[in-house]
């Protein structure tokens, strides 16, 4: 018990070294579990995956399991930034790294990429997320009978376009995605797979959603990061002068917010209906399902400095029928859209968000957008 106790404590000062405080693969706070076989720091559900992989999968509790003094100086000489060094040397700059925020496919492919293929192990080798073109079969959502069927996608890094065939054989591709409007993001809830993938784009200045699978997580992770692989392909070209820093922002991104509120029409005369709402940075498009391919509308949220406005609360005098009874009001300089919300704590959510769009300042480009919306009201 003396033994026991003895490596408790100086697991415990190791614990406490700059760098061990965040799990290693997630950077969730105060990682609870160890791994006796490679020396890091990470929390329970990092831990979970660790231990079903058998050539990593050694881990312990830090509070709860027997630790030896081997494993204990082990873990000394170790820990989190000395193996972060090793194992993530050569992470290519468009490579996602997910927090604790993101889903579990993302995760585990991480992981395993790190650990157990050691992608990222410096040694010269060209990743093959970067291989050109990339050429595959995905299982994508039916736009009108909601069936998945097998699909052939190609991503060209070259030609910046992501198609996807209807046929194996068939020479015309079913639509051209252009690398730099795509945006994707894993939503296995929304999908009901736990590999589903949104992929949005822009062509005419309308946005357009698809949803896809593969059986393979690893696959579909892959795809993923060969999309962004392709978006900062195409924007050290655009822009030859920028940083990896500076670009890295512009890739692919997590929605900031998507819920249902309700909304009125623009006469602010109509009934209030349930609508699902997507905020992708200046966008705010709202559906009658989520999975819908394409927004019912859209609202441009430029700068407060340009008469953007968000209040709690409608208008006075509003008709009101809906069920909900917590009301946002948002102000462009074009009109006004009025929405209610489910609870206290989603108003207050959906509030945040919005404050944070309207005082970030715009981009040139976000101009050109904002012109787009200005002569479509």
């Amino acid at each position: 018990m003396a033994d026991n106790e003895r490596a408790a404590r100086s697991l415990k000062q190791v614990h406490l070294r700059p760098g061990n405080g965040r799990c290693s693969d997630c950077a969730a706070d105060n990682p609870e579990w160890g791994s006796c076989s490679l020396g890091v720091f990470i929390c329970l559900a990092c831990s979970g995956v660790h231990r079903n992989i058998p050539s990593i999968g050694k881990v312990k509790s830090l509070q709860l399991s027997h630790w030896e003094d081997s494993e204990v100086q082990f873990m000394s000489e170790r820990g989190n930034d000395t193996m972060k060094a090793v194992y993530e040397a050569a992470v290519p700059v468009y490579y996602y790294k997910p927090t604790h925020r993101d889903c579990q496919v993302l995760k585990e492919q991480w992981i395993r990429a790190k650990y157990e293929r050691q992608e990222f192990i410096e040694d010269g080798k060209k990743p093959h997320y970067e291989d050109d073109p990339r050429d595959g079969m995905l299982m994508k959502r039916g736009r009108d009978n909601g069936q998945f069927l097998n699909r052939r996608f190609v991503l060209s890094q070259r030609d910046g376009t992501l198609k996807y065939y209807t046929k194996l054989d068939a020479k015309e591709p079913k639509a051209v995605m252009k690398v730099d409007t795509i945006n994707a993001c894993f939503q296995p809830d929304k999908i009901g797979n736990p590999n589903g993938l949104q992929i949005t784009y822009i062509k005419d200045n309308i946005t357009r959603n698809i949803f896809v699978y593969h059986d393979s997580s690893r696959e579909i992770v892959d795809w993923f990061n060969s999309i962004r692989a392709a978006q900062l392909h195409y924007l050290k070209v655009a822009f030859p002068g920028a940083t990896d820093a500076e670009l890295k922002p512009k890739l692919t991104r997590n929605f900031l917010k998507e819920g249902y509120m309700e909304k009125t029409g623009p006469r602010q005369t109509e009934g209030f209906k349930k609508r699902w709402f997507t905020l992708d940075h200046r966008r705010l498009m709202y559906f009658k399902d989520p999975l819908d391919a394409f927004a019912k509308g859209e609202v441009f949220l430029g700068h407060r400095d340009h008469g953007y406005r968000v209040a709690i609360g409608l208008p006075a005098g509003t008709h009101y029928n809906g069920a909900w009874q917590f009301g946002v009001t948002i102000e462009t300089p074009e009109r006004s859209f009025l929405f209610t919300c489910e609870s206290d704590a989603e108003q207050k959510d959906w509030m945040s968000r919005f404050n944070a769009v309207l005082n970030t300042p715009m981009s040139p480009q976000e101009y050109t957008v904002e012109a787009y919306f200005k002569h479509k009201y």
